[in-house]
């Protein structure tokens, strides 16, 4: 594989439960697990990876139909069930559902017509985070000498 295909992000342990992720560009973003005086408001893990199933679709049909028209409206809301069983904690039962609408006028007709067909091309081939999820990958753990 090319250097370029490689993707990466460091997190950082702030305090008990809290944690910074931060990508090779620099960017930074927070999360909590557990209890503590602001895990109720931050994203959980579980949580930023149904935000990165919404995100990463979510830009390849705005990508798509934004061409045509700006929408009114544009929400994508993923849900999934958290489960414990035989095969250890999973979510089960993913959706993606996304609400779009577009204002009347030049392109928006065409716009609602590329919609449905955006969506099931980020699923079905584009959006790197539920094809990966979808399709399964082997996630390897290790532990460096520090």
């Amino acid at each position: 594989m090319t250097d370029n295909s490689l993707r990466s992000v460091t997190v950082e342990r702030t305090s008990t439960g809290h944690f910074v992720a931060t990508n090779v560009r620099g960017g930074t973003i927070s999360f909590a697990g557990g209890s503590g005086t602001d895990a109720e408001t931050r994203f959980t893990p579980v949580e930023l990876l149904l935000a990165a199933i919404g995100g990463c679709t979510a830009v390849d049909v705005d990508i798509a139909t934004t061409r045509h028209a700006e929408p009114d409206q544009f929400s994508v809301t993923v849900t999934g069930h958290k489960i414990s069983d035989d095969l250890g904690n999973r979510l089960t039962d993913l959706n993606v559902t996304f609400s779009v609408s577009f204002p009347d006028g030049e392109g928006a007709e065409r716009a609602r017509t590329i919609l449905p067909r955006a969506v099931k091309t980020s699923h079905d081939r584009l959006c790197t985070v539920s094809r990966t999820v979808e399709i399964g990958t082997p996630v390897k753990a290790t532990v460096e000498d520090a």
